[in-house]
């Protein structure tokens, strides 16, 4: 095995370290602006729970701003990452409960990102509106499509394609920014992987009886 020249090794040490800071900054971003929202957190408090200088969070971000329309774009990217997954030629039996479970585990592993991404829509959705309109409406739209297609080959009943997203966006999102909520209704500290698993199997019976799939 042939070692790479040293100045070769170097480069790729430290594009290695670039990118080690890169997603270490955004992971604590994320945290950091769903506890506090945008306005009350600094780049100087990220980069001091990064344990990284301040100056190292402003050469990957110029500004706060920057920071913050980076870690919306990365949500994003996780949001629509498994919408495309459901296609035409997949029975919604198993595509839509794949869809739910995928939902209910960015829910449970990543509850920030929820946070943070609903907070931005309440708010009116000034740093995102963009990407909202165009990135985000072009999946939604092709995802209904694929609802028009199932309703097509009468694999489920005609129902509202728009509506059945929404349904599932707000049920599975709920786990993340009502799960404080949910967790005291159910005298619980924080919701337990059962919850989560049982949250699964509720909502598919329901999306799928309710949109008049077989379950058998």
């Amino acid at each position: 095995m042939k070692t790479p020249p040293p100045g070769k090794a170097k480069r790729r040490k430290l594009a290695d370290i670039r990118k080690d800071n890169l997603k270490q900054i955004l992971e604590v971003a994320e945290k950091l602006f769903a506890q506090n929202g945008y306005s009350a957190t600094t780049i100087a408090a990220i980069a001091a729970e990064a344990n990284l200088p301040k100056a190292n969070v402003l050469y990957y971000f110029k500004t706060k701003e920057a920071l913050y329309k980076g870690v919306l774009s990365q949500l994003l990217v996780v949001w629509m990452s498994h919408m495309d997954e459901m296609t035409a030629d997949n029975h919604p039996k198993l595509a839509l409960r794949q869809y739910i479970l995928q939902k209910m585990t960015l829910s449970k592993e990543h509850p920030n990102a929820s946070r943070i991404f609903a907070a931005e829509i309440l708010h009116g959705a000034p740093y995102l509106r963009e990407q909202l309109a165009t990135e985000l409406k072009q999946q939604f739209d092709k995802t209904c499509q694929v609802f028009r297609e199932w309703i097509a080959k009468q694999w489920m009943d005609p129902i509202n394609p728009e509506h059945l997203l929404f349904m599932i966006w707000s049920s599975t999102q709920a786990y993340a920014d009502y799960a404080m909520q949910s967790s005291m209704m159910m005298d619980k500290e924080k919701l337990e992987e059962s919850d989560y698993e049982e949250g699964v199997e509720f909502l598919t019976r329901m999306v799928l009886k309710g949109c008049g799939v077989k379950l058998f």
